[in-house]
């Protein structure tokens, strides 16, 4: 399929696979139509690829992770071992990005109830809270 078709089928702008494409997320095979600027044809793989670039932006990688998870996926090195070894991380290190978000919503919360008892002593500190 053309670009057109697969952002139709991803839902992803053009420019947005563009860049996928530019940073080696996306690999799309080159056709012989286009001249000295030939088409770049995506696959149903490609669709899937894209979806999984997708969701792993939603778990928190990296665009760097996820090129790097993916080449190795590619390479053939993707035993169950090593997707538990990654998927642990990933756990960790969302882990970690909760207990930063709680801890400032916890401070954001204590600055409202603050406010809105009239600001009667010292306000909640931001260095109090583990952010």
């Amino acid at each position: 399929m053309l670009i057109s078709e697969f952002a139709k089928a991803t839902e992803l702008p053009i420019d947005t696979i563009r860049f996928y494409i530019t940073k080696g997320l996306l690999k799309p095979k080159r056709s012989s139509k286009g001249g000295s600027n030939p088409y770049q044809m995506f696959s149903p793989d490609d669709v899937t690829t894209a979806r999984m670039i997708r969701l792993q932006q939603t778990l928190g990688y990296s665009l760097a992770q996820i090129l790097a998870l993916n080449e190795e996926y590619r390479a053939g090195a993707h035993s169950p071992e090593r997707t538990i070894d990654v998927l642990q991380m990933q756990i960790k290190r969302l882990e970690e990005r909760q207990a930063a978000v709680n801890a400032a919503l916890s401070f954001l919360r204590g600055k409202v109830s603050w406010i809105k008892v009239g600001k009667p002593d010292d306000a909640p500190r931001l260095e109090d809270y583990q952010c």
